[in-house]
């Protein structure tokens, strides 16, 4: 899991660990809610008194918006006073950090007063997770990336584009394989390399993980991309549509379903037509059923619905086929340990502990409500004769997705109150600073705001 030569730490034995691995420095980490990467960095010397007491930050944190302006109406300033929570790690997320000397991280989680804060996006995906996990089913899932990588001077992309072009993966070897290395050090098993269409464009894959371990992984992933390319005088950006003439960058959710002991996949039936279990039809109808509201969480930036245009490979309906990239969900049928779903709703500025959140939420839905599979897509997804009767549209805005999602109540439910208020506050703040932007002619507002934060 990670380069440590101990297995992950706990109270008892992390003052000998750290002094056994040379660790000088840790970073106490957590991901707010736009998934941005933020840290104290704590001498070792304090640490074990940190993992155990927690640490102190601004419950504002949870109120910012990617450009770090606090929002209000989140429930998370004014409202408590700019009062701080009380962040605590898990232990379990304990590693080494490849890049930096003598350094480790460890994965945190908010309270206040005492309490977790349901708000918070990790604290909502394992609670989906164990939701899933009490109707006999566990969740093996990976997040898939696409980012651009320009010069941080020049501004010049990475290479000239060309898919999968061996010149174009080789065009930096060393930053290729130093985020490789650095991935895998930290525990984000890679699986492959390569370069996608666009100039600068790059995807780099890794192995599922069970259970909140996969969106751990996906925000690892991020945090490590964009700083090894920093590091190295680029900018990585995972900002969704950076450039109106070049590919978005998506983040597909793929992910099956096993049995609660992550022994046996679910979704593959060989006596059925298509070779899918009914499990499997009611999840996928589920989050079908649910397509528009949970693209306000699959898409969350007024940039992220920029992606979703026909003939670009990004949905733009509630569709599903089999290995059909034209459509929102694109199965995989390949026997029982092989077969996924791959959500491709997801823009890479998106939060991964949220896009699981929200897939997990629908899809349990389907299974309870015992939903009925739509129609497949069996052609494009854009081309509306190819499209089954009555099927919906994926909102085309940031608005649009908003009002899906607060129309939802099975999934305004499952995230609760304390997430709808604080996420929509901010969501809102964004669009409000989007208008202004556009009325004032500043055409640049979402590269200022998310090219280098996303």
């Amino acid at each position: 899991m990670n380069a440590l030569k101990n297995d992950h730490p706990t109270l008892a034995n992390l003052q000998s660990v750290l002094e056994e691995e040379g660790i000088e420095f840790v970073r106490f980490e957590f991901g707010d809610m736009n998934g941005i990467s933020r840290c104290k960095v704590v001498p070792s010397r304090h640490t074990l008194e940190k993992s155990k007491r927690g640490v102190d930050m601004p419950m504002g944190h949870l109120s910012m918006d990617t450009a770090c302006n606090v929002v209000s109406g989140t429930g998370y300033t004014r409202d408590i006073g700019w009062g701080d929570g009380i962040y605590f790690p898990d232990l379990s997320t304990f590693r080494s950090v490849p890049w930096l000397p003598n350094t480790a991280l460890v994965l945190m989680e908010p309270t206040f007063l005492g309490k977790p804060i349901p708000s918070y996006p990790r604290y909502i995906a394992r609670r989906q997770l164990d939701r899933l996990q009490e109707l006999g089913y566990s969740l093996l899932s990976a997040h898939e990336h696409e980012f651009y990588v320009i010069d941080a001077e020049s501004k010049k992309p990475l290479h000239q584009g060309n898919l999968r072009s061996s010149l174009s993966i080789f065009a930096d070897t060393d930053l290729m394989y130093a985020f490789s290395r650095s991935l895998t050090g930290i525990g984000v098993n890679v699986e492959a390399l390569d370069t996608e269409i666009s100039p600068g464009q790059v995807e780099i894959t890794y192995k599922p993980a069970f259970g909140i371990r996969a969106a751990d992984n996906a925000h690892l992933y991020r945090a490590t991309i964009k700083e090894v390319a920093q590091k190295r005088g680029y900018i990585a950006s995972f900002m969704s549509k950076p450039w109106a003439d070049r590919s978005g960058n998506s983040a597909h959710f793929c992910h099956s379903l096993w049995d609660a002991a992550g022994k046996k996949g679910v979704m593959y039936d060989p006596r059925d037509e298509l070779k899918i279990s009914e499990v499997a039809r009611h999840w996928i109808a589920g989050i079908l059923a649910h397509a528009p509201a949970i693209s306000l969480l699959m898409a969350p930036t007024p940039n992220c619905p920029k992606r979703f245009k026909p003939l670009s490979f990004a949905p733009t309906n509630a569709t599903w086929g089999i290995d059909n990239r034209t459509c929102a969900l694109r199965l995989k049928i390949q026997g029982e340990a092989g077969t996924y779903l791959e959500n491709r709703m997801g823009a890479s500025a998106s939060n991964p502990y949220l896009t699981l959140a929200a897939t997990v939420a629908a899809g349990i839905d389907g299974i309870a409500k015992k939903l009925p599979l739509p129609a497949r897509v069996t052609g494009e997804a854009f081309v509306q004769a190819d499209v089954p009767p009555g099927t919906r549209d994926l909102p085309g805005t940031l608005q649009g997705a908003l009002e899906a999602f607060e129309a939802d109540s099975v999934i305004t439910e499952a995230f609760g109150k304390e997430f709808c208020r604080a996420f929509l506050a901010i969501k809102r703040y964004e669009m409000e600073k989007e208008r202004e932007a556009q009325a004032n002619g500043d055409t640049d507002w979402e590269y200022r705001n998310y090219f280098e934060m996303n």
